[in-house]
C-alpha cells in the first residue's frame, strides 16, 4: 500500500482511541469543499451543476479551519470544484498542515504548475491528481483535449520538487479492463506516483451523462477483470487492501457515511459527500440529527449501486483494524478474483428515492441570506 507509515500509525491510533472511548460514530476523513466552481465540465460530474450565484461562493480560510477543528478527523481531503481556483488555497492548506492533519488536495492539475509556489513539500500534503485513464480516455472523460498532457506535466514537475503525488481515478462501464490495466501500469511504472485512489463512478442524479455509471454487479466483475491483469504488476493503491477486496465482490460491506463527512459552502452536507439531502449548521448537529439508518445500500434507492470509496473505505479501514490478519493476507497475496462472491445486500426493503435537490438548495440559500442579514445587523449595532 502507498499510504505512508506515519499516516497509518496516526490514523490507527486515532481509531483505537475512539474505540476505547466506546464511540459508535466518528469521522476518519473530512471532505472539505471550499468551492464548487471548476475549470472543467465533466459529463459524469454532479458537483458543478449550479447557477453562478452558488458557483461564486467560497468558504473563507477561517471557515475551513473551523471545520477542521470541529470535525477532528486526522485526514482532510479537499475536493471541489477545483480547489486551486480558490485564491486562499495556500493559506487553507498551511493552516491544516499546521494542525498536523494529512491533506489530500484533489485537483485536475490544469493550474497545478502555476500554483506550486503556494505550497511546500511535506509528508502531510499530497496532491491527488484526477486522471481517468490514458490520454484519449481521460480527455474524453473530461470533455476537453489536452488535459491529460497538462496533468502529466504538472505531476512530473511536482514530483521533481519533492511533493507527494497520487492519482484519483473514477471508472465507468465503457472502459475495458485491459485499458485500465495499461493506465495503472503507466501510473505505477512511468509516472511513479505514490499510489492510485480508484473508485467506481457514482450516478449523480444531476450529472449530464447517465449512460455509463456502473451498477454493483458490473463494478465487481470489472474490478475482478482488472485485478486479474494486475497479478504480479506491483500496482500501488492509496487505499486499504480490504476496500479493493470489496470492489471485487469479496466483502459484504455496508457504507459508513459519517466516516467521511462533508463541509461545503452550504454547511455540513447530509448524509454524505455524494448525496445532498439537507445541511446541518455544525458537525455535532450532522452527527446527532441525521437519520443514518435511512441511507445506504438496502435502505435507500439512491444508494443501491454505490460502492464509492468515500462511503466504503471507512468501513474497510475499521474492518482492517478488527481483522488485521485478513487484511494482511489480501495485501500480501492480492485480491482473490476467482472465489465465489460475498452475498449481496438485499434491496427489497429499500425506500424509494426522494428527488428533493432543488428544495434543499433553495432552503440552504434562504438560510445563507438570513445569516448574512443577521451578520450585517450585528455589525451595524456594534458600530
Amino acid at each position: 500500500m502507498a499510504i505512508p507509515l506515519i499516516q497509518q500509525i496516526r490514523v490507527g491510533a486515532y481509531v483505537l482511541k475512539n474505540k476505547l472511548k466506546g464511540l459508535e460514530r466518528y469521522p476518519l476523513v473530512l471532505m472539505l469543499e471550499p468551492l464548487f466552481r471548476c475549470n472543467l465540465a465533466c459529463p459524469g460530474c454532479g458537483k458543478i451543476d449550479y447557477e453562478d450565484e452558488i458557483l461564486n461562493k467560497r468558504l473563507t480560510v477561517k471557515e475551513c479551519l473551523n471545520a477542521v477543528d470541529e470535525c477532528g478527523a486526522p485526514v482532510v481531503s479537499i475536493p471541489g470544484g477545483e480547489p486551486l481556483l480558490h485564491r486562499e488555497i495556500g493559506e487553507i492548506v498551511k493552516g491544516i498542515i499546521d494542525r498536523k492533519k494529512f491533506v489530500y488536495l484533489c485537483t485536475n492539475a490544469l493550474l497545478l504548475e502555476k500554483r506550486l509556489h503556494l505550497f511546500k513539500p511535506t509528508p502531510y500534503l499530497t496532491f491527488s491528481v484526477h486522471l481517468d485513464g490514458l490520454e484519449d480516455e481521460h480527455d474524453k472523460a473530461v470533455a476537453q483535449d489536452g488535459v491529460f498532457k497538462k496533468a502529466v506535466s504538472a505531476i512530473r514537475k511536482a514530483k521533481a520538487l519533492g511533493f507527494r503525488v497520487n492519482l484519483n481515478c473514477t471508472l465507468f462501464d465503457q472502459t475495458p479492463a485491459s485499458e485500465i490495466a495499461r493506465f495503472f501500469d503507466f501510473a505505477s511504472q512511468n509516472l511513479e506516483v505514490e499510489g492510485i485512489t480508484v473508485s467506481p463512478g457514482y450516478a449523480y442524479e444531476r450529472a449530464p451523462n447517465q449512460e455509463h455509471f456502473l451498477n454493483r454487479e458490473k463494478t465487481k466483475n470489472l474490478f475482478r477483470d482488472v485485478f486479474r491483469f494486475g497479478k504480479g504488476r506491483k500496482w500501488r493503491f492509496s487505499q486499504s487492501s480490504l476496500f479493493l477486496d470489496f470492489l471485487a465482490g469479496n466483502q459484504s460491506y455496508k457504507c459508513t457515511p459519517w466516516g467521511n463527512p462533508t463541509r461545503n459552502v452550504f454547511g455540513w452536507q447530509k448524509p454524505c459527500y455524494l448525496l445532498a439531502e439537507g445541511y446541518a449548521s455544525s458537525f455535532q448537529s450532522l452527527m446527532e440529527e441525521t437519520d443514518w439508518n435511512s441511507y445506504g445500500t438496502g435502505n435507500y434507492e439512491k444508494c443501491a449501486d454505490c460502492m464509492v470509496h468515500c462511503g466504503y473505505e471507512p468501513t474497510a479501514v475499521l474492518d482492517t483494524l478488527n481483522h488485521p490478519l485478513k487484511a494482511l493476507k489480501t495485501a500480501l497475496f492480492g485480491v482473490n478474483t476467482e472465489k465465489t462472491m460475498a452475498p449481496e445486500i438485499p434491496l427489497a426493503g429499500q425506500r424509494q428515492a426522494e428527488y428533493i435537490f432543488e428544495d434543499v438548495i433553495e432552503d440552504a440559500l434562504n438560510k445563507e441570506e438570513l445569516r448574512q442579514i443577521n451578520t450585517g445587523n450585528e455589525r451595524s449595532h456594534t458600530a
